[in-house]
């Protein structure tokens, strides 16, 4: 059993800021105890995505070192959970998470598969594929702490994605989002008890929060969450920069999988 903490940010364009909020935070939760700390989507920017793209880095640059300082620092498991990941497509970046252990090495990382491309009305008109490329293989990663599956926001919608996750072994699944207020009111809570209801897993989901300062000044929804295996929600962030913090006990993934064993019961293919 240890405390795992999701981070809730209001990210803009002055990374500076953003980074040390960040810092701060997760400096609270290691103070706490925690063991596992996530941030949210798009961490370290939230501004204009024209600039996101000529900002992005490959690993292993001034942002992923920054978090790696502090996951060593704190000697912590620490997903920075969606950051503009330089990728080939120089018009183009990936919208990537990286999760680090407590030495600050990389244990994994994962590239947004589902991009959110919508246009559910005048408040909510994106087209992420514009300044993202997706990325194209699930990921979980084996820590001391359990088997981590990650995810990115969007990805939240597609359930064959955690069905896949599970499979791969997942006791644990990080959804870092950066969900719109108009979408997350009535779907971003809906959405993680699911996920966490069908793969009998903690689901991990740090979010944005209020306004930022891109195209439109964009305003997310916040209300980060931890949501254990039997879809029971066990902590919540208040508005603006937070966090929620709640005990994984492994023991409880193993029971709930015991007494309603789903993947001998699954007749579907795939």
């Amino acid at each position: 059993m240890y405390l795992a903490a999701a981070i809730q940010l209001t990210s803009t364009s002055r990374e500076d800021e953003n980074l040390a909020s960040a810092a701060a935070l997760i400096g609270r939760a290691a103070n706490a105890g925690a063991s596992l700390v996530a941030t949210p989507e798009n961490t370290n920017f939230l501004g204009p995505h024209v600039d996101k793209v000529a900002r992005a880095e490959p690993i292993g640059g001034r942002v992923t070192t920054f978090f790696a300082d502090l996951a060593r620092k704190h000697k912590l498991h620490v997903l920075l959970g969606g950051h503009n990941e330089k990728a080939p497509d120089t018009t183009r970046c990936y919208n990537t998470a990286v999760l680090f252990g407590p030495d600050g090495d990389v244990l994994g990382s994962y590239r947004k598969i589902h991009l959110f491309d919508v246009d559910v009305s005048a408040d909510v008109r994106f087209k992420e594929s514009d300044t993202c490329a997706p990325g194209g293989d699930p990921v979980v990663v084996k820590t001391a702490l359990g088997v981590i599956g990650l995810s990115i926001c969007y990805d939240l919608r597609f359930g064959e994605l955690y069905r896949k996750l599970v499979a791969m072994g997942a006791e644990v699944i990080a959804i870092p989002s950066a969900f719109t207020a108009t979408t997350g009111k009535d779907h971003w809570e809906p959405l993680i008890r699911a996920r966490a209801i069908e793969c009998q897993s903690y689901v991990i989901a740090p979010g944005q929060s209020g306004l930022h300062d891109d195209n439109g000044l964009r305003n997310s929804h916040g209300h980060s969450m931890i949501v254990d295996p039997w879809g029971l929600v066990v902590a919540r962030a208040s508005d603006g920069p937070n966090l929620a913090l709640a005990e994984i006990d492994l023991e409880r993934v193993r029971k709930v999988r015991q007494g309603i064993p789903m993947a001998q019961h699954r007749r579907l293919p795939g």
